[in-house]
């Protein structure tokens, strides 16, 4: 744990093959790392932009996706390894890798993926991370009955945070290890999509994104699932309207996790203090949310945009991916 006392943790969301055998392993080493998160958008930018991919693409064989695959397996078992001595005593050590997204409305092919994933990384301490869609829900009972690590992800609303929680109870219910879960509550995007917003009203920007991830933390902490936390994802600031590590320190809470870009976490560890700022006050939330509505705001529309928007940018990436290596 980056600080015991509040069982709270700092993840790289980040994966790239140099970093993972050189400054990934001094950050784990320094106690300031405990896990990392991967994604379509972080893999296209590795794979398309380092080098240390290009002898390995040229070396395998299959369609696109099957070498995409052969990559990213061999990067996540190279990082589980690293974190495997944190998993041991456990203190994380985990790391994510997503499911194909355009899988995110088909439940059976989800679990197969997830389950052929898990299997063939073949390591205890990799997540498969799935979408928080209606299918979704479906895949993550049955990899948690299955006793695989899931990740659940793209998670804006209350209603979600609720289902994923509910179908992990499910799923450990019927199985004997209650395999370690994480509900991924996205943050910083609701904030760069009403900031201008809400200055034109002089509303005051840079806290609905806060405000909503501190609802979803009390929900799910609420229904207390075994070996389950949240984790704040989409923590990196844009351009400088606030500092680097504003959304680590502003979200930080008992029982959390935080996943982050490198220079972000290395702003926190520099300059971010150790105090708990979850729960915030409901009537200060709610009177924030009632500014939003006041002045025409539809908030649920805002979150159900950010979740279809965050499905796209991930179909987006995989495909961009996909035709790289098909060029190759």
């Amino acid at each position: 744990m980056y600080i015991d006392d509040l069982r709270f943790s700092l993840w790289a969301d980040f994966i790239e093959r140099d970093f993972i055998d050189n400054e990934f392993v001094k950050l784990i080493e320094d106690g300031i790392i405990n896990g990392a998160t991967s994604n379509p958008a972080i893999f296209k930018n590795a794979i398309l932009t380092s080098p240390a991919y290009k002898e390995q693409i040229k070396s395998l064989n299959g369609d696109a996706k099957e070498i995409y695959e052969q990559i990213a397996i061999y990067d996540i078992q190279k990082a589980a390894k690293k974190l495997k001595p944190l998993y041991d005593r456990g203190d994380d050590g985990f790391v994510s890798i997503e499911v194909d997204p355009f899988l995110c409305d088909d439940a059976t092919a989800t679990i197969e993926e997830g389950k052929r994933l898990f299997e063939e990384i073949g390591c205890e301490n990799v997540m498969i991370k799935v979408p928080a869609t209606p299918a979704g829900y479906e895949a993550m009972e049955e990899l948690t009955a299955k006793e695989i690590p899931v990740n659940a992800t793209l998670v804006f609303k209350k209603e979600q945070a609720v289902e994923c929680a509910k179908a992990f109870a499910r799923g450990k219910e019927k199985a004997d290890k209650k395999a370690a879960t994480v509900i991924s509550v996205f943050v910083s995007r609701i904030d760069r999509a009403l900031d201008d917003e809400l200055k034109k009203h002089n509303i005051p920007a840079g806290l609905t994104g806060i405000y909503n991830s501190s609802i979803l933390y009390e929900a799910i902490e609420e229904l207390n699932v075994t070996n389950n936390k949240t984790l704040f994802a989409s923590t990196g600031v844009k351009g400088d309207s606030y500092p680097p590590h504003y959304y680590i320190e502003k979200l930080l809470a008992y029982n959390t996790i935080n996943t982050a870009p490198i220079d972000t976490i290395k702003a926190y560890v520099q300059n971010g203090d150790k105090i708990k700022k979850l729960p915030i006050d409901k009537e200060k939330i709610q009177n924030h949310f009632d500014k939003i509505k006041t002045v025409g705001i539809d908030f649920e529309a805002v979150l159900d945009k950010q979740i279809q928007d965050g499905l796209e940018a991930f179909k987006a990436a995989f495909n961009e991916i996909l035709e790289s290596l098909w060029q190759s």
